[in-house]
């Protein structure tokens, strides 16, 4: 007998029928032996439509009524699936995010868990009663609701697997796995049968959005065993592990890509000590995440160009930002493009083999695709190109690697 559980995500309970099939599902574990506690989400569109009632009433909304309506929608689906369940002969209950408790700081529309209390669930699901828990939501320490951010509910599903101290915890969405890249572009993409916390994390801090980044940082501190597979079909996922349980370990798990991002370049920087502190410290202050950053080599040793990255979203903001601290920032001119993507190649692989970044660079020129930022870490390589070349550098790059799915 295992204590699994299974988190099944918006398209997964998107009407009723599928709810119903999502219980099916359920049952199938229960009726094998094992103790099972479900995470939900909200159903499709369900959130956006709350978002919209706020912001169409309120559009400096208070955040703490915000977390009470939004979070209302992995509700209706718990009951829902209970009731589900109930229908098919298994013993069922809906908790809310308040009842058992899952608790979380203060931070209202992006909380963060800081424990559960599973003391009554683990005595429910000793005799066999299915807990149907509501992803995304928790309560603060003003024991108001309060909501984890967008894609949450995979956190709330890892979080509970660690308090339960699970045997695994199954992803289900509308994938059936982990691909090496984005098989709706790269056709001759690779579904992984295992892949490592540290690459799984990059892959989802990088673009790739089959699990939330939080979620795996959780799974990985907690050593929660990790399954991301489709709720529509009974094929293996992909497992989510630790690095010594993979055997033979691939140089290269991925390849991931983010549209989401903008560069800015300020030109002529006076090149002297302390004027990076004077032009980042405003951003954070603004609350302005600093991704790639690069300066050039000042020639003449008075001034330097600059280019940074951040999200679509903030760039104008960050450039209105740069732009009112001129007196302690001095620069000839201000450049900003949203037309860019971020390209990344992934593997835990590259900590003992050279040669990575020039086999990346030297296939990107090939297709005579250039390069405008470079960053690296431990196991990752990242590049900034125009967003024109999005399709043309990943199909490269995954080939150029050796990635391609056999014919």
């Amino acid at each position: 007998m295992a204590l699994i559980v299974q988190k099944f995500g918006g398209t997964s309970v998107g009407d009723i029928e599928r709810i119903q099939n999502v219980a099916k599902r359920v049952k199938r574990e229960v009726d094998a032996g094992n103790q099972v506690a479900v995470v939900v989400s909200a159903m499709s569109g369900v959130t956006n439509q709350l978002v919209d009632y706020v912001t169409s009433i309120s559009p400096l909304y208070d955040t703490r009524e915000y977390d009470a309506v939004v979070s209302s929608g992995e509700q209706v689906t718990s009951g829902l699936l209970a009731l589900a369940l109930q229908d098919l002969g298994v013993t069922a209950r809906s908790w809310m995010g308040w009842q058992l408790p899952v608790r979380t700081d203060s931070a209202h529309g992006k909380a963060r868990i800081v424990g559960i209390d599973s003391e009554e669930v683990l005595k429910r699901l000793a005799k066999g009663e299915v807990a149907v828990v509501p992803g995304f939501q928790g309560v603060g320490s003003d024991n108001r609701i309060t909501t984890l951010g967008r894609g949450g509910s995979d956190t709330s599903a890892v979080a509970l697997a660690a308090a339960l101290n699970a045997d695994r915890c199954d992803i289900y969405t509308d994938v059936d796995g982990v691909y090496t890249t984005d098989p709706r572009i790269v056709k001759k993409a690779r579904k992984l049968e295992k892949i490592t916390f540290e690459e799984m994390l990059e892959m989802a801090s990088l673009g790739a959005k089959v699990l939330q980044t939080r979620s795996v940082e959780v799974a990985m501190k907690h050593g929660v065993r990790l399954q991301v597979r489709s709720s529509f079909s009974d094929e293996p996922g992909t497992m989510v592990v630790d690095e010594d349980e993979i055997v033979e370990q691939e140089l290269i798990s991925g390849i991931a890509y983010s549209r989401d991002e903008a560069k800015i370049t300020l030109i002529g920087v006076a090149d002297h000590p302390g004027i990076a502190a004077k032009l980042f410290g405003p951003l954070a202050d603004a609350n302005i995440n600093v991704d790639m950053i690069v300066q050039n080599v000042s020639e003449d040793g008075k001034s330097t160009d600059m280019t940074f990255t951040v999200t679509k979203a903030d760039m104008n903001r960050a450039v209105e930002t740069v732009r009112k601290h001129t007196e302690e920032v001095a620069y000839k001119d201000l450049l900003s493009d949203p037309n860019v993507v971020k390209i990344s190649v992934i593997g835990v692989g590259m900590r003992s083999h050279a040669g990575i970044a020039q086999r990346m660079f030297q296939a990107l020129a090939d297709k005579g695709i250039n390069i405008q930022v470079i960053s690296t870490s431990e196991i990752k390589v990242s590049v900034l190109v125009a967003e024109e070349y999005t399709e043309l550098a990943l199909r490269a790059l995954h080939t150029a690697y050796g990635l391609d799915a056999e014919d």
